[in-house]
């Protein structure tokens, strides 16, 4: 199983950066997805998260209205569109995958697969 997230970089608030994760080695389309962030001495929290199908997605309070999940099951691959980004965003990005067997939900301990993370960094 692999979740390869890219795209992360350095911009400035106010400016966009779309987050990729291609994945391998399970079933795709039969898995909720989401995106996760963290920064150094806080806990990982959640960001946003979208059905098996891509009918329903959910996100964080601090993140509504600037971000959009997506996902393409043909390519295996969940995006996060992220806009209007503030120096609060920084953080390392990781995709999850939620497998059917267990509930959808926005928890870390519902998502059996993790990516390796991707550094976002949106300066002042």
């Amino acid at each position: 199983v692999q979740l390869q997230a890219s795209g992360g970089g350095l911009v400035q608030a106010g400016g966009s950066l779309r987050l990729s994760c291609a994945t391998s080695g399970f079933t795709f389309s039969t898995y909720a997805m989401a995106w996760f962030r963290q920064t150094p001495g806080k806990e990982r929290e959640f960001v946003a998260t979208i059905s098996w199908g891509g009918g329903s997605q959910y996100y964080a309070e601090s993140v509504k209205g600037r971000f959009t999940i997506s996902r393409d099951n043909a390519k295996n691959t969940v995006y996060l569109q992220m806009n209007s980004l503030k120096p609060e965003d920084t953080a390392v990005y990781y995709c999850a995958g939620n497998p059917p067997s267990t509930n959808w939900g926005i928890t870390e301990s519902k998502y059996t697969y993790w990516g390796q993370g991707t550094q976002v960094t949106v300066s002042s």
